[in-house]
């Protein structure tokens, strides 16, 4: 197990302090954080991969029943990586894990934010480097064991306009695709760093020109699991927040619709 299932021992304990007593027993266990979703809704403007299959919802049942009470039920389908997801190793590492095998204390712990969004900007296929990774370490400090890392470029803003998050909009076309990424050498110096996820606001951790997808193949191949398509990373400070992830639990899948929150301190 990774270092971050600490966290979750960390934030356990904060919710067990918070019963100690008779006068707390109802006190808020994260009293002094704001939680923050990061997750896009799923619905029928989600931006899906354009060989994928979209989000689909439908009615299979609704309105006042005979016996005189409400009732409503709904299908829906979509592909693994639709909209805000996860994928797992397995995704793009032969005997990998897949999202059933996943452990939850591998989805939980401090998070770093790398804000790119001035160079993505400036440019929209940049790659995120080694170079801006140590940037950020020289700043903030080093990365631990079983830290998160997010990239920030800026992109979620442009949801959900197809055209301008995914730099193409032509259906079942995938070869056109223009928006941010990370480089293979940022990817490898994250699997070297022994982090449990990495995770982007764009629709792949690999730019969109991309054909080969090497930053996927690295951090699949170092059982490192991928967050895409998260929401409103500009509401997280660059260090000092936790995140929680929640894929379905699709036992065999190799990838999966995710709830992703973060714990943000109000200082």
């Amino acid at each position: 197990m990774k270092h971050s299932a600490l966290c979750l021992w960390a934030v356990a304990a904060v919710a067990l302090s918070a019963c100690d007593s008779e006068s707390s027993r109802h006190a808020d266990p994260f009293s002094g954080y704001r939680l923050v979703d990061l997750t896009h809704s799923f619905d029928q403007d989600t931006v899906f991969w354009p060989t994928g299959q979209p989000f689909r919802h439908s009615q299979t049942a609704g309105g006042q029943q005979p016996d005189g009470y409400f009732y409503s039920a709904y299908d829906f389908a979509m592909s693994e990586h639709c909209g805000t997801h996860l994928d797992a190793p397995i995704h793009f590492a032969e005997g990998g894990e897949s999202v059933g095998d996943i452990s939850l204390g591998e989805l939980a712990g401090p998070v770093a934010v790398v804000d790119i969004e001035q160079q993505c900007l400036a440019d929209r296929d940049y790659a995120a480097s080694a170079a801006d990774l140590a940037a950020f370490e020289a700043e903030h400090g080093s990365l631990a064991e079983g830290s998160i890392v997010l990239f920030r470029t800026g992109w979620s803003k442009r949801w959900p306009d197809t055209l301008l998050y995914l730099g193409d909009d032509t259906p079942g076309k995938a070869d056109a695709l223009r928006f941010p990424g990370i480089a293979t050498d940022a990817a490898q110096w994250l699997a070297d760093k022994g982090v449990s996820v990495v995770g982007i606001d764009t629709a792949s951790i690999d730019p969109g020109s991309s054909t080969t997808f090497p930053a996927h193949q690295v951090l699949a191949g170092h059982s490192v699991s991928i967050l895409e398509n998260v929401a409103r990373l500009e509401e997280l400070p660059e260090t000092g927040a936790f995140l929680l992830a929640f894929p379905m639990k699709i036992g065999r899948g190799s990838g999966a619709p995710c709830r992703i929150a973060a714990l943000v301190p109000e200082t």
